[in-house]
């Protein structure tokens, strides 16, 4: 489980590099929910980062089906017209943004020793 001192390396990473795609991003966002549209992202970032780290694969489709079994189907808004989670068309960039994180980390800590 990603500890509460290491979301904010993950968020800063997908905002630069995801948010910007998105196409439900409010003007001014993000954050998006003080401006009134709910996200996915923002919603369940940690378990969006922990579902991504329990999948390795070099096919995006291991990755939604984690997804929508660790997050979607426990979401009381999934299946609602108001399903506030961006997943599905920014899957690619998200999980790349989580790995550039995870081997900066690595890359970090191998200098360290």
């Amino acid at each position: 489980m990603v500890a509460e001192s290491e979301l904010a390396e993950y968020l800063y990473e997908i905002r630069h590099k995801v948010c910007s795609l998105c196409v439900e991003r409010p003007p001014g966002g993000p954050p998006c929910a003080p401006l009134g549209k709910e996200c996915g992202i923002e919603i369940h970032l940690r378990e969006l980062i922990d579902a991504i780290h329990d999948v390795h694969s070099d096919s995006i489709v291991p990755y939604l089906i984690n997804n929508r079994h660790e997050i979607c189907e426990h979401c009381a808004l999934v299946h609602t017209s108001v399903c506030p989670c961006p997943m599905d068309y920014l899957a690619v960039p998200l999980v790349q943004a989580v790995e550039a994180v995870d081997r900066r980390r690595e890359e970090e800590s191998a200098l360290t020793y």
